[in-house]
């Protein structure tokens, strides 16, 4: 290929989610990647409801729901393992239609997402390479390249999005910089595999321990993965045997000998929270971990990276096949950047109460945990997977005053015949309305390519709009809620006149 619409950088999860969702528009693209296959070590391990949603849309659900385990929540527990607190999330169905939070082993959800892509023959892969360059070129980019044998090699993109890792070589070529917001800790990842049952709770425990902070969770039937807060002068060299892990992880094992305890991998992270100080550079996309690191209290950071995918696939594919103007690509920073900063400054402050002050903070979580519950409307902002709205732009519009479902996640209802709201609107824009529009209406919303959804009375749908004070919402394909009110006829009028079409 010596031109090609699209050339995305890494094939991660966000770089893979990308390419599906553009293929899925018929728009090709060409993935680079160093790794000549999957990069075969754990890394993320959680994924929401509302990321599973996306795994919907790529038509991988059901496949990864095979690979995947349930997880109940999350448990505070002090350093004697007494329950502190307990936030039960919905091992079933959340409000997009999936489990609330699901654990994964991340090579196994990588082979996924390849396997996918390689069903769209809009989408072409090639791994063993490594980008050396990036250079702008008339109506569009040049990305140089080399393969495994170190032969040169180059390709021109119209655009480029770089979703190639905290070391992103794409952030680096546009001058874009890591602000850091201010948190920093050294943690020991392990990664264990057994047959011993361990018999604990069948979710995400968190160890506030003024010493040795803790995190333990299922990711599999035979997986678990601890992460320990590492004190000063000590380094993942000091716990690789498991004679020297044991004692770490013997409140869950118990007396189980370390001979039955095979170590997958031990690592050493500097957990931070940082963002880019600009993601995009003309035709260059900033996407993933290139853009942003959060801290992993909160489970979102491959979360993060696969929302950029979603937010700007569909324009980008908008913007190449012509239905788009080529403006709304400056909706995709506006909109993923303060969203992103929301999750990492929540993720910090989440770590932070947890792991920080000492005997004293001690002290105050075993006071305070236990009375979580009897603050109004906590319990249910804690288990609540929705995130926060989309900051305004062009394709949000939202009041700057007073409550709106603009730039909020439409929830993904059913709508009846055991269809869901996603299997409707196939990854168009749409019209939800509690009335039927007149004919000249249903007809202007046909002309631009929408879908309409009529929430009737009692339904899912229906509740959502009255609860949002709305009579009708304009759905975006990454549904995300572009507009809501009461005057159908502007709702009708504010539908882009025209959005790429589906390919199958």
């Amino acid at each position: 290929m010596t031109d090609v619409p699209v050339v995305i950088i890494g094939a991660g999860p966000t770089g893979l989610t990308a390419a599906t969702l553009l293929a899925q528009y018929g728009i090709e693209s060409l993935v680079l990647d160093r790794w000549e296959t999957i990069y075969p070590q754990p890394r993320a391990v959680h994924l929401d409801d509302e990321i599973c949603r996306v795994l919907g849309r790529l038509g991988l659900y059901q496949e990864f729901s095979q690979i995947s385990w349930r997880c109940n929540g999350l448990r505070l527990v002090d350093r004697d393992m007494r329950v502190l607190a307990e936030f039960q999330r919905d091992a079933a169905n959340g409000r997009h239609g999936y489990p609330e939070a699901s654990m994964f082993d991340q090579p196994e959800l990588e082979a996924l997402l390849r396997k996918g892509l390689e069903r769209h023959r809009a989408a072409t892969m090639r791994g063993g390479v490594e980008v050396t360059s990036l250079a702008p070129e008339f109506d569009g980019v040049r990305v140089a390249f080399t393969d495994s044998a170190g032969r040169p090699d180059s390709v021109r993109a119209q655009y480029v999005l770089g979703c190639d890792g905290a070391n992103s070589l794409t952030r680096t070529s546009i001058g874009a910089v890591m602000r850091d917001l201010g948190f920093t800790q050294r943690w020991l990842v392990v990664d264990i595999r057994t047959d011993v049952e361990l018999g604990a709770w069948e979710g995400v425990h968190q160890v506030s321990d003024p010493v040795r902070a803790a995190t333990y969770m299922r990711v599999g039937e035979n997986r678990y993965r601890w992460e320990f807060q590492l004190t000063d002068g000590e380094t993942a060299d000091d716990y690789r045997e498991p004679a020297a892990l044991l004692p770490l992880i013997k409140p869950w094992t118990g007396e189980a000998p370390a001979d039955r305890f095979e170590i997958v991998r031990v690592a050493e992270y500097t957990f931070r929270a940082q963002v880019a100080d600009r993601w995009r550079d003309r035709r260059v996309f900033l996407l993933g971990d290139a853009a942003h690191l959060t801290p992993p209290f909160i489970g979102q950071g491959m979360g993060a990276g696969m929302r950029d995918a979603v937010n700007l696939a569909w324009k980008l594919a908008g913007v190449l096949d012509g239905t788009l103007a080529d403006t709304v690509l400056g909706s995709y920073e506006a909109e993923r950047k303060p969203h992103a900063t929301a999750m990492i400054r929540l993720a910090k402050l989440i770590g932070t109460a947890m792991t920080e002050g000492g005997e004293l903070g001690n002290l105050l979580r075993r006071v305070a945990a236990p009375r979580l519950h009897l603050v109004p409307g906590l319990r249910k902002r804690v288990l609540a997977t929705e995130t926060p709205a989309l900051h305004r732009s062009a394709l949000v519009v939202r009041p700057r005053l007073g409550h709106s479902l603009a730039g909020r996640q439409c929830p993904n209802a059913p709508v009846g015949g055991g269809r869901r709201l996603d299997d409707v609107t196939a990854g168009r824009f749409a019209l939800i309305s509690t009335t039927e529009p007149a004919p000249a209406q249903r007809a202007d919303i046909e002309r631009r390519g929408a879908v309409l959804v009529v929430a009737r009375p009692g339904s899912p749908l229906h509740h959502w709009l009255r609860r949002g004070f709305a009579h009708a919402a304009v759905v975006r394909p990454d549904a995300t809620v572009h507009s809501a009110g009461r005057d159908l006829a502007a709702l009708c009028a504010a539908i882009p006149a025209r959005q790429p079409s589906k390919t199958p």
